[in-house]
């Protein structure tokens, strides 16, 4: 059985890794085994970063585009997935002639879909906003599926008994019973979402950390992607940390008491 990671545990693991990772990045560009034209020295990625930062051309409006179109990617996909997850979960008729396809989707690549908004939707902010909904439907759909086929059905057919109805069941005892689910989709969209906010400004245009990456391969400034991608990967990983925050919140309040306890 899985124990819970002590406290301590959950942060000293990260940043022994991380060290761990900075001391054999230094040590091959240090030897001179991988050329700096290649892979910039932690030095030279560090001083860009703290430039791109700090500098009055700094990096701060690239991340403000780049989380507007994640949120509104993110948002749409919620609205279209959380509906049809409860239609899946209440339709036998609906989960046979849906789930076949939905898989199918999956298999189409970020940039293909890219290319076919800029022909259906055009340039700018719907258009990315749209692919990086169509990125975080798939988790989302999936997880609320599973959170809602997990409810205890003795907690439903006494619901039932009481003589509530299908919209206050869904309300107020389906929905909550499987916010864990649902919130753990979104915890994994919404990283996803910031890939597809990524990948359509250096499709589609933009004014993100995608467009600026676009920019600094044009001039290979590698210690420049480097920085970019730091902060792309913490922007992920703040968000993901704050959905996780908000599930492990959300299931301490669910949970049930400890028997024998008061």
């Amino acid at each position: 059985m899985n124990r819970p990671a002590r406290p301590w545990l959950v942060l000293v693991a990260p940043l022994g890794l991380g060290l761990i990772i900075l001391t054999i990045w230094y040590a091959v560009t240090a030897t001179g085994f991988v050329s700096a034209r290649d892979l910039p020295t932690p030095a030279a990625v560090a001083g860009e970063l703290y430039a791109s930062m700090f500098s009055p051309a700094d990096i701060w409006p690239f991340v403000w585009n780049t989380v507007q179109e994640a949120v509104a990617g993110c948002l749409a996909g919620l609205v279209v997935a959380l509906p049809l997850a409860v239609l899946i979960y209440r339709s036998r008729v609906v989960s046979a002639a849906v789930i076949p396809f939905l898989g199918a989707t999956q298999a189409i690549p970020a940039i293909a879909l890219a290319n076919l908004l800029i022909i259906w939707v055009g340039y700018g902010l719907k258009s990315i906003a749209t692919l990086c909904a169509l990125m975080v439907f798939f988790p989302i759909l999936v997880s609320s599926v599973v959170g809602f086929r997990h409810i205890d059905k003795d907690v439903l057919a006494a619901a039932q008994v009481d003589g509530a109805g299908s919209a206050a069941i869904l309300l107020w005892i389906e929905l909550p019973l499987a916010l864990h689910s649902i919130l753990a989709g979104v915890r994994n969209g919404f990283t996803l979402s910031i890939t597809g906010a990524v990948v359509g400004e250096m499709v589609m245009g933009g004014r993100g950390l995608g467009s600026l990456l676009a920019v600094q391969r044009g001039s290979h400034n590698m210690p420049g992607m480097f920085a970019t991608i730091i902060v792309l990967t913490a922007l992920a990983a703040i968000i993901y940390s704050g959905v996780s925050l908000i599930e492990r919140r959300w299931s301490d309040l669910t949970a049930p008491p400890p028997r024998g306890g008061r």
